[in-house]
């Protein structure tokens, strides 16, 4: 269900581009030191994301390195990393864990149930160190799976469990900002799974597997239905971000919440274009 959360490269500066794409190998290299390669197959762009926008609230520093990797062979690359760069790195990989069993459970897939053996005991050592995280895990994607085991069509409804997930996991700590933080993960998370069903909507129609958008597809103003959704989520999402002290990194976060996530939503429509052409 991630990785929509990403830069617009083509909109961004180079020195902005070097800065994330260093965030980015940062916790690539956290996600190995903590977790073996194990841990850096379950990379994503959503988490490095987390790792800007809390280092921008919290203004923590960053530790600045350099160094070769399987990647990069040649030459030594920058990375950059702190506290937030860990809490990212163990909660990537605390939300592998249960993906891995959602597709184990969903589908008997076989690379689900050995990524939930791979993953489980790091898994376990992360709920113990954030409990409050792993508990909301835990709640709203069990709700999720009853609603999709229902066969429920209320996208709201489910897009609701996955933000309150996400919101969660924005709450670095119980202070004046957790607020803000808290009210853009919910509606980011929203964003997430709306743009995740319409993403999978063909293919699933094709493969006859569950999706929210089955019943409304057929009906009249599907797509601009759609599009005002994604609109209002992530436009309130903007707003609770606005709302932050953020002041590094400020060009990045922009470029992301107001045009990289919309990458794969253009790519769609991109794609129609063409067919239908």
């Amino acid at each position: 269900m991630f990785g929509y959360v990403q830069i617009r490269k083509p909109e961004l500066k180079i020195k902005d581009y070097e800065v994330y794409h260093a965030f980015y190998c940062g916790l690539c290299e956290r996600l190995r030191a903590k977790y073996g390669l194990a841990g850096r197959i379950t990379l994503t762009y959503d988490m490095t994301f987390l790792i800007i926008l809390l280092s921008s609230v919290y203004n923590i520093k960053c530790r600045h390195e350099k160094r070769h990797c399987i990647v990069h062979p040649a030459k030594k690359h920058r990375i950059l990393y702190n506290e937030i760069t860990d809490y990212c790195a163990d909660i990537n990989y605390l939300l592998s864990y249960y993906q891995c069993i959602d597709d184990k459970n969903d589908d008997a897939s076989l690379r689900g149930g050995a990524g939930a053996l791979v993953y489980k005991k790091g898994a376990k050592q992360v709920e113990k160190s954030y409990k409050r995280q792993a508990d909301a895990v835990k709640k709203s994607l069990g709700r999720l799976s009853v609603l999709e085991k229902d066969r429920a069509y209320n996208i709201m409804e489910n897009a609701s469990c996955f933000g309150s997930l996400l919101a969660e996991l924005f709450i670095y700590k119980d202070d004046i900002f957790k607020v803000y933080l808290g009210d853009m993960g919910y509606y980011l998370g929203r964003y997430i799974y709306i743009m995740d069903a319409y993403d999978d909507l063909q293919e699933d129609i094709k493969k006859g597997r569950y999706n929210p958008f089955k019943d409304s597809v057929k009906e009249d103003g599907f797509e601009e239905n759609t599009r005002e959704m994604l609109l209002n989520e992530i436009s309130a999402a903007c707003g609770a971000f606005e709302r932050l002290p953020c002041i590094n990194y400020i060009d990045i976060l922009r470029n992301i919440l107001y045009a990289g996530v919309w990458n794969r939503y253009d790519y769609i429509h991109a794609k129609k274009k063409e067919e239908e052409n």
